[in-house]
């Protein structure tokens, strides 16, 4: 790991510390960039280093846009997902421009975070593909026991439908799903 990507990743977990949500007692972005950078070395493992800060960042300083300061529905949800994606790729950005990262790399990173090129790009989409690793990895079990079956359907159905092929052949093969739920990785 060069030195600069460790100071990158060192800012972003700094900035995650102060999380005041608490997942397993700790800040929830710090253990969220901390999953993300486990998936990415898992599935991944020669990743660009543009790659391991987008993962690491991918929710860095989540909880600064509040869910709340946005409307109610799909649209307000849709609009909040993009606040929150330009405002990683901001924070990133200043990150690596400080540990002397050259432009080039920093909008690699940044286009990542904003999800520009995703099936497209195959660093955009590698990206994702953990991000939704670590969705049902981590975070589908408490997702699913608080919503109704269609509507859990409804989310694994656009999990899959974001992640690569080969993603979602792995899914088939390192999850043991009910078979509807299944059905949406093949």
């Amino acid at each position: 790991m060069t030195d600069r990507l460790q100071t990158v990743l060192a800012a972003i977990d700094a900035a995650n510390s102060a999380d005041p949500r608490m997942d397993e007692g700790r800040p929830e972005a710090l253990l969220y960039g901390e999953r993300m950078s486990a998936e990415l070395d898992r599935l991944f493992p020669d990743a660009s280093e543009p790659l391991r800060i987008a993962a690491r960042g991918q929710h860095v300083e989540r909880w600064k846009l509040a869910r709340s300061t946005y409307p109610e529905g799909r649209a307000g949800y849709l609009a909040w997902r993009r606040a929150q994606a330009v405002h990683h790729a901001e924070v990133v950005s200043s990150l690596m421009q400080d540990a002397g990262y050259d432009p080039d790399e920093i909008e690699v990173a940044g286009r990542m975070l904003r999800k520009e090129g995703i099936k497209r790009d195959p660093q955009v989409q590698a990206l994702e593909d953990v991000i939704c690793f670590v969705f049902l990895k981590w975070y589908f079990g408490p997702f699913a026991a608080k919503h109704s079956p269609e509507k859990v359907l409804d989310i694994v159905v656009k999990t899959a439908r974001k992640m690569s092929a080969d993603a979602r052949a792995r899914v088939l093969q390192e999850f043991d799903l009910p078979a509807e739920l299944a059905a949406a990785f093949q």
